[in-house]
């Protein structure tokens, strides 16, 4: 850990992430994976209330079907039916949920859509320190799109009712959905952000949790002037080196085209499920596509049968979603868009 110290990749990268993301995040907390760095951002915003006297503000606000990881903070978030709540039943801290978005990518949202949200804010904003959600995509919670304008009006509401915003762009970060960042298909920054995964390319864990200097400089005025987390390997210069690394070359190849042929190859590739009698559902955005089946998955059944077939594939509950590098080839993806369809037409 840095324990007053640094070196000169953490520097480096913290520079390239307050660059690259929105222009209010300037200030970066380094840590080893994507749910600490959720639990980061959740001490930040409890610690941030704590600091201007408003110690009773510590719940957080989501939606439902989310998905931020599973450490106890996180899976305190994380949807309390398709999580592992039911197990942890005594120990989780009890969040607001309310019921996730209707209105799809592309869409807009109404009065409706939003009324949920807004009542629930209303009612507990005395005790709430943040709202979190994943913006436009929710990840392994149940891989769904929904509206940018949804949530616009959440970051609104969240200004309205003196709420800080959290954003997890742990699965979307670094150009997966067609934007760098998911929160640019609404136009909003929000109060902290965090980006994982794909901050190394998958090769060394790392994580990162930005935030604002009012955030930020609140917590280290207040009491006891430090931010209360720190682990050991935080900003580790081999898993820094390697992000440097990745960012550059993904900031110096073509990834908007990239990701753009991806998700034709996708669209294109996955229509002829359609046909299918299973298939609920077939969705696409950037470099995301999803299969929705009527019914869930046997795993034991279908995860051996995609291998066999040549590709490294692994649904859940009822969804095959796909997720290809973006160096994947033309050829690589027919490949797997087929695979897909041969499984899924032979069950």
């Amino acid at each position: 850990m840095f324990g007053g110290l640094t070196h000169e990749p953490a520097v480096e990268l913290a520079n390239k992430l307050v660059e690259i993301t929105p222009q209010a995040m300037q200030s970066v907390f380094f840590s080893d994976s994507g749910s600490v760095s959720v639990e980061v951002a959740m001490k930040m915003a409890i610690q941030y209330w704590n600091a201007k006297g408003q110690q009773y503000k510590q719940k957080f606000l989501t939606i439902r079907h989310g998905y931020h990881g599973d450490t106890f903070g996180a899976m305190s978030v994380t949807d309390p039916v398709n999580g592992m709540h039911s197990l942890f039943t005594d120990t989780l801290a009890q969040q607001y949920f309310v019921d996730a978005p209707t209105c799809s990518f592309g869409e807009t949202c109404s009065d409706d859509d939003i009324e949920p949200f807004r009542q629930r804010l209303e009612t507990s904003k005395e005790k709430i320190a943040a709202v979190i959600l994943e913006p436009i995509v929710q990840g392994a919670g149940g891989m769904r799109f929904y509206s940018a304008e949804y949530l616009r009006r959440v970051s609104e509401l969240c200004n309205q009712h003196d709420v800080l915003l959290i954003l997890d762009e742990i699965a979307t970060g670094f150009g997966r959905t067609g934007k760098l960042f998911a929160c640019e298909h609404a136009n909003i920054t929000p109060d902290i952000m965090c980006v994982g995964k794909s901050l190394t390319g998958g090769y060394v864990t790392l994580a990162a949790t930005l935030t604002t200097e009012e955030v930020s400089q609140t917590i280290s005025n207040g009491d006891p002037g430090i931010f209360m987390h720190g682990p050991t390997f935080m900003a580790n210069p081999l898993a820094c080196t390697a992000a440097i690394t990745s960012i550059k070359l993904l900031l110096e190849s073509p990834w908007q085209q990239n990701v753009m042929n991806i998700e034709q190859g996708l669209v294109q590739g996955l229509e002829r499920c359609t046909q299918l009698n299973s298939v609920k559902d077939i969705r696409v955005l950037g470099a995301i596509g999803v299969v929705e089946l009527y019914q869930a998955v046997d795993m034991k059944t279908i995860q051996p049968m995609l291998v066999d077939a040549g590709v490294w594939v692994r649904p859940f509950g009822r969804l095959v979603y796909l997720m290809p590098p973006f160096i994947i080839d033309q050829s690589d993806l027919e490949t797997l868009t087929a695979a897909v369809y041969q499984v899924l037409s032979s069950l």
